[in-house]
């Protein structure tokens, strides 16, 4: 007698050898892509400190979500959640989705975003090139709940990439971006980072950074810089000071692909050395501040990002200190010619648009000081914040 059923026998093997096919194309599409770029920013305001831009935007899929994205499929077949004719839902801002249809069209399976209402409509187009179907939703609150309904209407799959972002990602290596970082500024003047600044949007990308420099005895600091409409800033600010967190904002970010409503389990305080809460608009002039000195547009997230190194580079200035900082590309300006390029859409938005380019401009020349980002640091009181590379982890 076998020691098994037959058909149980031969739907396994067929389960694991579809696993492993997928698995095996996942890995090839990478062998054929090239890493991103490390790309420097000279400040003249800031001599001796030196600024460079992870361009993440030169993904196949347009956007750092490119690697979340894989890592998300590697890790839903690994624990063997995806099978042959799942059909994969997530929610996303747009970003995840452009790339997990991506990766869904690459191994044969049907693909749902549940994405607010609001998203630009060049990401809605570049999801549906990619063969997937958009669901969206007026209240961005309600992205996650709606996925699961999908998701169990359907039989699939809900990737749910705040909840995993964080532990699908090999932080250890595998190519994870902050390996690719370190290993790029090997040949550069101040080859560890004082600094890296990046924002959240499930939060993966922080932790992933923090865990990395923290495993290979790096003195690097994270900086994580939140946008206007998000409960990130809040919450941490909350778990530094000892007191129980229940952040929450009423209104969706502005800046798509980061922010939420309410932190989300990728976000790992503990990764995060420190924190800015960034206007939309000092964001928005900082992406058009970028955009003219790279000559090529980016998103709203870079100049979120590019805000935090401004604010770190003062911090260094103002002490003596010299060193390098890394920041994110996120993704290009393409998707946003409806929005953060569209003059008209600052005006419904009631923007100051003049205002907050004069502030960006004055920082990033060594002119000026920027607003108070209302800064707080894990080591210290939130009115202390002070941003010092030498603070321990």
């Amino acid at each position: 007698m076998p020691f098994i059923d037959d058909s149980i026998h031969h739907a396994c093997c067929g389960h694991h050898a579809w696993t492993s096919a997928a698995i095996r194309r996942i890995e090839a599409d990478f062998n054929r892509s090239a890493d991103t770029h490390l790309v420097p920013l000279a400040l003249p305001g800031f001599p001796g400190v030196d600024v460079y831009f992870k361009d993440e935007s030169s993904h196949p899929t347009g956007s750092l979500k490119h690697r979340l994205a894989r890592s998300l499929f590697l890790y839903a077949l690994a624990n063997g959640w995806l099978h042959p004719g799942s059909t994969v839902v997530e929610a996303s801002s747009g970003s995840t989705a452009v790339s997990e249809a991506y990766f869904a069209r690459l191994l044969g399976l049907p693909f749902v975003a549940v994405i607010p209402s609001s998203t630009s409509p060049e990401k809605v187009a570049a999801i549906e090139f990619h063969g997937g179907r958009c669901h969206l939703v007026r209240d961005a609150r309600d992205i996650a709940s709606e996925s699961v309904r999908l998701a169990r209407e359907t039989g699939g799959h809900f990737m749910d990439q705040f909840t995993y972002a964080e532990r699908a990602t090999d932080w250890r290596a595998n190519n994870n971006i902050a390996e690719s970082i370190f290993r790029q500024m090997e040949q550069e003047p101040h080859p560890v980072p004082a600094w890296v600044v990046c924002s959240a949007g499930t939060g993966g990308t922080s932790a992933t950074i923090g865990r990395y420099a923290s495993y290979r005895g790096f003195p690097t600091r994270v900086l994580c810089a939140d946008p206007e409409h998000s409960a990130f800033h809040a919450h941490y600010a909350a778990l530094a000071q000892g007191a129980h967190s229940a952040a929450v904002t009423r209104q969706a970010s502005r800046i798509e692909g980061i922010g939420r409503p309410t932190p989300e389990p990728s976000f790992i305080a503990g990764c995060v050395d420190a924190m800015v809460k960034v206007s939309d608009a000092l964001s928005l002039a900082a992406m058009r501040y970028v955009t003219r000195r790279l000559g090529r547009r980016v998103g709203g997230s870079t100049g979120t990002n590019f805000v935090g190194v401004l604010r770190v580079a003062q911090g260094m200035r103002a002490r003596g200190e010299t060193g390098s900082i890394v920041t994110i590309l996120c993704d290009g300006g393409e998707r946003y010619a409806h929005s953060y390029y569209n003059p008209d859409w600052y005006a419904a938005e009631g923007i100051d648009v003049e205002a907050a380019d004069r502030v960006i401009a004055a920082a990033a020349d060594g002119d000026g000081p920027l607003p108070d980002l209302s800064p707080v640091s894990r080591h210290s009181p939130a009115q202390a914040a002070p941003l010092s590379a030498g603070a321990a982890r």
